[in-house]
This record gives structure tokens, sequence and C-alpha cells, in this order.
């Protein structure tokens, strides 16, 4: 059998446990040359790439994972995309915004390395507040606004379809959801949008709990945060970046929500927010209208008008 083409390279920045589990899951796609994990510690990245690679052999990958420490950004040279992790995870009790200036100063950093050491990369931003943090790193590495996205609404999704499928008591292949807006708490889920084996969210439970239901999905950060209580949640998180990581280095034009720059679409403009995006090898492609209904269109607006204000904000961190 012939083996098959590896190429690029994908950079992670931060080696908790989001950033070490994202790598993981790039290096078992086994479809890029190098996964590079960075990280302020030395010794932590170079630890976990040599645990990961010594999995190939049970795995069958062949990607190699490369660790840097001490804050060096040396081996990261010229990264097809970068995928940004570091910065502090939640405590019990605590917000996304309440993260904003420790992580802005955080994100700033690494962004002002990334746009230096791959200035053509396309960045995937994974820091909280999420929203605002993807449009801190937008201006701090210069980068055009289609080459900088954040990682929120694939979670946010994944959440909904899975809270969906436990309700139920069905496989979650049979259930499709959608989340829109900020990744907080003018998140908007989209039941006009939802399916169960095809038939409409509203068909198969009352309005009630599909409330409920939109209602943990928008805590469901929180709700991990509250169980583990030290740490936030990873084993999801880090499958959505992957797969956006993914999407650009395969040029896939796969349609999947993401924070991206609106520029007119849903009747709002200049600001980064999640929407549904084509992305391909230049980062997003276009945004994609989807049909939403009153309500839901207004909660977009209302979300966008909440993360513009505090994008407006975060460029002064």
């Amino acid at each position: 059998m012939a083996e098959q083409p590896r190429n690029g390279k994908v950079t992670v920045v931060g080696a908790g446990f989001y950033g070490s589990t994202t790598a993981l899951r790039l290096a078992e796609y086994d479809i890029f040359d190098t996964v590079v994990l960075t990280d302020i510690v030395e010794g932590k990245p170079e630890g976990l790439a040599l645990d990961i690679n010594q999995s190939r052999p049970i795995e069958g990958f062949e990607t190699k994972v490369v660790g840097v420490g001490g804050g060096s950004y040396a081996g990261t040279e010229g990264s097809d995309v970068v995928v940004i992790t570091a910065g502090l995870p939640r405590k019990p009790g605590m917000s996304r915004m309440d993260l904003i200036e420790t992580n802005a100063k955080i994100v700033r950093d690494v962004s002002e390395n990334v746009a230096r050491t791959s200035p053509d990369a396309v960045v995937i931003v994974v820091s909280n507040p999420l929203d605002e943090m993807t449009a801190l790193t937008q201006l701090a590495t210069g980068f055009p606004k289609h080459r900088v996205m954040g990682q929120a609404g694939m979670l946010d999704t994944a959440r909904f379809t899975n809270n969906v499928a436990e309700e139920l008591g069905v496989p979650v292949s049979s259930v499709r959801t959608l989340t829109l807006g900020s990744h907080g708490d003018t998140m908007v889920p989209v039941p006009s949008r939802c399916t169960v084996d095809g038939k409409p969210l509203a068909d198969v439970l009352p309005a009630d709990r599909v409330e409920h239901l939109v209602d943990r999905t928008r805590n469901g950060g929180a709700e991990v945060v509250a169980l583990l209580k030290t740490g936030s949640a990873y084993f999801a998180p880090s499958a959505a970046a992957a797969r956006m990581a993914r999407a650009v280095m395969e040029d896939s034009g796969t349609v999947m929500p993401v924070c991206a720059w609106v520029d007119g679409e849903y009747g709002i403009s200049g600001v980064y927010l999640g929407v549904e995006a084509e992305i391909g090898r230049e980062g997003v492609r276009r945004v994609v209208e989807g049909d939403l209904t009153e309500s839901e269109l207004a909660g977009l607006r209302e979300a966008a008008e909440a993360v513009r204000a505090k994008q407006a904000d975060v460029a002064d961190l």
C-alpha cells in the first residue's frame, strides 16, 4: 500500500491540556509533516513531544511532533497554520471576560512572534475571551482578516448536538445543530436549523426542553469548569480546533461555525463573530449566510454589538 503524502507544518502555542491534546489530534491525523508544540515552560513541550512520538508505532502515524520550550519560536518558522491556545484557563465562578486583561498581554506577545516567524500562516485562536482575543490577534499580527479566525462555534455546536442526543437517547450522528454569535453570554443557538433524523427539533421536543438545552449549551464551558474545579475543557475544544486546522491544510472548503470577520453579512459589519464560514487554504474563504428566524437574527445582531464594544476595548490592552 502506498504511503500517504504528508505536508505542511502546524504550530500549537501553549502546551497545557488544550494545546497538548490539540497537538496529539493533529499528529494522529497523519497528514502533516510536522506539528510543533511551544510553551514558555522549559522542557514541558519537549517532554510531551517525546511522549507523543513514542506513541507513533502503536497508533500507526508518522507525523513528527517537535517540542520547543522557554518561549522560543525556533523551529516554528514558516508554519502553515498556527493554533494559539496560550493563556490562563477559567476557575470555577469565573466568566471568560474575567480573563481579558491577563490573556490580552499573552496573546498580543504570541501574535507578534507568530507574525515575525510565520508571516503567511492562517491563525486559529482558542484563548478566552474568544471573540475579543481573535480580534486582538488580527490587530497584533497585522494579517488579513480572513487569515485569522477563532474556534468556538464548532465547540458550542458539538455541545448542543450532544445535549440533544442525550436528552432524546439517540445517536449523536442523527442530530444536526448550530450555534452562532459569541462564545459566551450572547451565544445564539439556532433551533430553527436543528434536526433529529431529518425532523425539525421543534417536532421532537417541547419548547421548554429546547430552551433548557439551549441554556445548557450556553453554559457548557462553565458546567465542565465547575466539575473539574481546576482547569477547563480540552477534549472537545481540541477536537474542534484540530478539525479547523485540518480543513485549512486540506483546502477542503468545509462549512463550519467559526469566529470570523463579518462585513455585511446578516446586516452586520466590522466585527469578529460566530458565523458559518467556508474554510480553505487561505483561511476563511467566505462567510455563509443561512436562514434564521427573526428572533435568531435579532440575537445575532445583539451578540455583534456586545462583542463590538469589547473588541474596541481590547485594542487598548
